[in-house]
């Protein structure tokens, strides 16, 4: 799965994206500094299974440090929104296009209200950030109610007059937007409660629909940026009042990015999401340096971490419902065919199935699966057993993998 970074522009999303993956991107104090999208891999953190199992493992699609399996992740920082993006404003379209992949977003938030609407810079405490994320909720709304108007008197005509399945005209009608057939239902059911059928829906009812899909198919983290400001703490109450629905993280993303190059140069002793870094003994740094990292711990004694790292894995974790199973090939063993331990941990959507798994892993394992092991119990599980977090599985199927 993918996570966006969205907001309006100039409120730190791209410096939240280098932080989070140290990939290389245009960061600049004025709007629309990102125009193409910015694609890189972050980490969660989850706990290994290696030390509950003695054993010593050798990751391979992941790192493991001390028992904590850092996992990748895709992020994609896409361009900042503005007001009317839905109409084709600033960099609306690209912008809104750019989403179509994203599976849930990291909406990065001005919490000091330090940018307007259009994001200019403005005198701190002066916006109000709640008006940031009912902006953008309307935007995205808007967005995906044009998509599905444009076909609308055809799915009306497809149930009336064809007896066709709404839930499957809405689900095709929306599969670019990585919108699931299970979503459509949810968000079908809450407007269909109000008694009336799909031809007899009029717009309010469909920006219902619209909106309640907008919300099971685009989970949202709230990362409310600035929080070296004085008047961002104000603004994360404000937030956290306004929108209990959400999870809304303080972040401090400038400060993240300095921390990771920081670590990187061996300047320092830093994990992400840690509270607390150390100087490396005889680190050669100058008088500024020092007295940025100084400003940094401050931050830190202050709020408990950057919040960045907490940002991803809230959205990975808690909104996209993913926990990590860890397959292998010989469950007596806990090894690979090349003899590698608790060599992978995969991220899969929270019910999925032994033979959801196989399927994950390679075609051929699914289409050919007859059972699986579970490697902790030692026993037999079907193909719709319900997977664990920290499960370890063995998938035996007719069509084995080589190589």
């Amino acid at each position: 799965m993918i996570a966006g970074i969205v907001g309006k522009t100039n409120v730190g999303k791209t410096t939240f994206f280098c932080a989070a993956t140290l990939a290389p991107a245009k960061i600049g104090p004025y709007p629309f500094v990102t125009i193409e999208p910015n694609r890189g891999v972050a980490n969660i953190r989850i706990k290994c299974v290696c030390k509950e199992l003695g054993v010593v493992d050798a990751p391979r699609n992941s790192v493991c440090v001390d028992g904590t399996r850092w996992v990748p992740v895709e992020l994609v920082d896409v361009a900042g929104l503005v007001p009317d993006a839905h109409k084709g404003r600033g960099l609306g379209n690209k912008f809104l296009d750019d989403l179509r992949q994203a599976d849930g977003f990291i909406h990065v938030i001005d919490a000091a209200g330090a940018t307007d609407a259009s994001g200019n810079a403005c005198q701190p405490g002066t916006r109000d950030p709640v008006e940031d994320v009912k902006f953008l909720e309307y935007e995205i709304t808007m967005w995906m109610l044009g998509i599905l108007k444009r076909d609308w008197d055809r799915i009306v005509k497809g149930v009336t007059q064809l007896k066709e399945d709404p839930i499957n005209l809405i689900s095709e009608r929306l599969t670019g937007l990585m919108v699931t057939r299970r979503q459509v239902i949810s968000a079908f059911k809450t407007v269909s409660e109000r008694g009336k059928r799909i031809d007899q829906w009029d717009d309010e009812e469909i920006k219902l629909f619209v909106n309640v899909l907008r919300k099971e198919s685009k989970p949202m983290v709230i990362a409310a940026n600035k929080i070296d400001l004085p008047s961002a703490e104000a603004g994360i109450e404000r937030l956290r009042a306004e929108f209990k629905g959400y999870t809304v993280i303080g972040c401090a993303a400038e400060a993240e990015l300095a921390l990771r190059l920081a670590a990187k140069k061996g300047l320092i002793r830093y994990m992400p999401g840690d509270p607390d870094f150390s100087i490396v003994d005889g680190a050669p740094l100058t008088d500024k340096q020092r007295e940025g990292l100084k400003k940094v711990k401050d931050i830190l004694s202050s709020w408990g971490s950057t919040g960045v790292q907490q940002a991803i894995e809230a959205m990975y974790l808690k909104e996209l419902r993913m926990i990590p199973v860890f397959p292998v090939e010989d469950s007596g063993k806990l090894m690979d065919h090349r003899g590698s331990v608790l060599p992978d941990v995969f991220l899969v959507p929270d019910g999925t199935t032994a033979r959801g798994l196989a399927y994950r892993i390679h075609t051929d394992l699914g289409t050919g699966f007859l059972y699986a092991i579970d490697a902790k119990t030692g026993q037999k599980v079907s193909e719709d057993y319900i997977l664990k977090e920290r499960d370890v599985v063995k998938i035996v199927s007719a069509k084995g993998l080589k190589g």
